[in-house]
């Protein structure tokens, strides 16, 4: 038996265990309802997002879902999906979108780790850019929901390009 299928038997390995302990070290509100589950109220610069971080057993992949408090009216929910499409050419890892029936608008990442371990710095990492990314285009989903905005307008209010040196 590998590393990673003795940690899907032995609890003390299970990987959200290691991630139950760097959200505990963050001072964040968490539930672990399920083994393969586990729920955080994350603190951003804007708002608190919800975090929820699941174990999928089956690909050997950690997966993590942080949804904006910002319930999407149907009648926006068109320019919510161009500016998805915008924002997601930005990104490096992981993608924005947007739910179907709550139509709230979330951040996902996973790691694939079958055949490994997960580290507390993959974690860390995991965890960081996820609140880089929901902080740094928050108000473009502001803009576009409350503001009216066009996605377009939207990214131009946030992403701007710095020239020269300073």
């Amino acid at each position: 038996m590998d590393r990673l299928s003795q940690s899907l038997v032995d609890q003390s390995l299970h990987p959200l265990d290691l991630v139950e302990e760097s959200v505990a070290l963050r001072d964040w509100t968490l539930e672990r309802f399920a083994r393969d589950e586990l729920l955080a109220e994350v603190g951003g610069r804007w708002c608190d997002y919800h975090a929820v971080f699941n174990w999928i057993n089956e690909i050997g992949a950690l997966q993590l879902t942080c949804a904006f408090d910002i319930r999407t009216p149907p009648e926006r929910r068109a320019a919510v999906h161009e500016l998805l499409a915008f924002l997601n050419e930005r990104l490096g890892v992981g993608h924005f979108d947007i739910g179907t029936e709550d139509g709230l608008p979330a951040y996902r990442h996973a790691l694939l780790l079958r055949g490994g371990s997960l580290s507390a710095e993959q974690v860390e990492d995991l965890i960081d850019i996820a609140l880089h990314e929901l902080d740094r285009f928050y108000p473009a989903f502001q803009y576009v929901v409350w503001g009216n905005q066009s996605p377009h307008d939207a990214i131009r209010s946030i992403v701007f390009e710095t020239v020269g040196e300073a």
